[in-house]
């Protein structure tokens, strides 16, 4: 199975809220995005953001620059569908981020809560790399989480790397310096906890 087929038969099959993953609001993501300089005129790119609810509060937060990508379809729908009309003021795009065609420089901000984790393949993890690096722009930042060292070794029914925030910051590359970094005990809606480590990324 691919992982497009995989995701799409997700989020064709479980409800949004239901998935493990699943928070109401990214307040870890959304802190550190602050720290980073968030502000109504930042180019936003929510990278494996399908069903996330990030996007509703950058459009709250009056960001009018915002591209939500996911490899599944059916994810990007379920966000579309709770925005409504709102929708049509986000640029949505169903592509895996190792081949996406991303703008050069395109983005002042780069977030990924839980996709690079998914990357276990060393050679999907350097072309995510890159496309970080080429897409965003010289001075702006990245927010990537992922499950931590003492987090699952699975998500989904797949193996993940758990890794620090400073080994996060390795993989990416030294186009990239490490500027802050959180720890979050994540309870998914079954009552679990996931250990998550962020890391907050400035591009040179």
């Amino acid at each position: 199975m691919t992982r497009e087929t995989h995701w799409e038969n997700v989020y064709s099959t479980r409800a949004p809220d239901a998935v493990s993953w699943y928070r109401p609001h990214l307040e870890t993501s959304l802190e550190l995005l602050e720290l980073a300089g968030l502000a109504e005129g930042s180019r936003i790119i929510d990278v494996g953001g399908g069903a996330s609810t990030l996007v509703d509060d950058l459009l709250d937060r009056g960001l009018r620059s915002i591209t939500v990508l996911d490899i599944s379809a059916a994810a990007l729908d379920v966000s579309r569908r709770r925005l409504g009309p709102k929708a049509a003021e986000v640029r949505w795009l169903a592509s895996d981020v190792t081949a996406a065609e991303l703008p050069e420089g395109g983005f002042d901000l780069w977030h990924d809560r839980a996709v690079l984790h998914f990357l276990t393949d060393p050679h999907d993890a350097a072309l995510y790399a890159a496309q970080a690096a080429r897409a965003i722009r010289p001075g702006g930042h990245a927010v990537i989480a992922g499950f931590a060292p003492d987090g699952p070794e699975k998500c989904s029914g797949l193996p993940v790397v758990r890794r620090s925030a400073q080994e996060i910051a390795a993989l990416v590359g030294p186009s990239f310096t490490l500027l802050d970094e959180r720890a979050e005990r994540h309870v998914t809606p079954a009552g679990g906890v996931q250990s998550f480590a962020y890391a907050l990324l400035r591009r040179a």
